[in-house]
């Protein structure tokens, strides 16, 4: 019994394994962001002399938008990775992610949160950029969906601020 017991226990430890091809999915799909960024920074920089200073906003926040999407990306693989199937050792490296040594699943949790704020923050800015032809309806849904984000990652702070207070 205790020889089965062991192997189930070792089944399932192994099953966490079956995240590698989704985090090297998460990579491809940085790559593809990158490609992304490079297009729409070429794209603003041969068109600079043509573009109004409004277009040349928008590319700017496209551009920054890309970027916390790219950070987004980076801390669901490596933390992703680093909580749920191995630890990632690095050593004294210092190219290693200051947060990786503290990082828990509700710890990346808040981390998601606060970038999925920040990501939405700038869709909602650039569409006040272009309020005039805006649909109100359009506008009002994108404030609540961002006001969600805001909530729930003050929620998951606290929650996990009074998780780690009781310890």
């Amino acid at each position: 019994m205790q020889k089965i017991d062991k192997t189930l226990k070792n089944i399932i430890l192994f099953s966490k394994w079956f995240q590698l091809p989704l985090y090297l999915g998460l990579i491809v799909g940085g790559c593809l962001y990158t490609y992304r960024y490079v297009v729409e920074l070429v794209h603003l920089a041969t068109t600079i002399n043509i573009i109004t200073e409004n277009e040349l906003m928008m590319g700017v926040l496209l551009l920054v938008d890309i970027v916390m999407v790219a950070n987004l990306l980076i801390m669901v693989i490596i933390g992703g990775y680093s909580t749920f199937v191995s630890k990632i050792n690095m050593g004294n490296d210092k190219d290693m992610p200051d947060w990786l040594d503290s990082i828990s699943a509700g710890t990346l949790k808040i981390k998601m949160s606060t970038a999925l704020v920040g990501i939405s923050g700038i869709h909602l800015l650039q569409t006040f950029i272009n309020l005039q032809g805006a649909d109100t309806t359009k506008v009002i849904l994108q404030i609540s969906v961002h006001m969600t984000f805001v909530v729930s990652a003050l929620l998951l702070t606290f929650v996990e601020y009074v998780m780690h207070k009781s310890h």
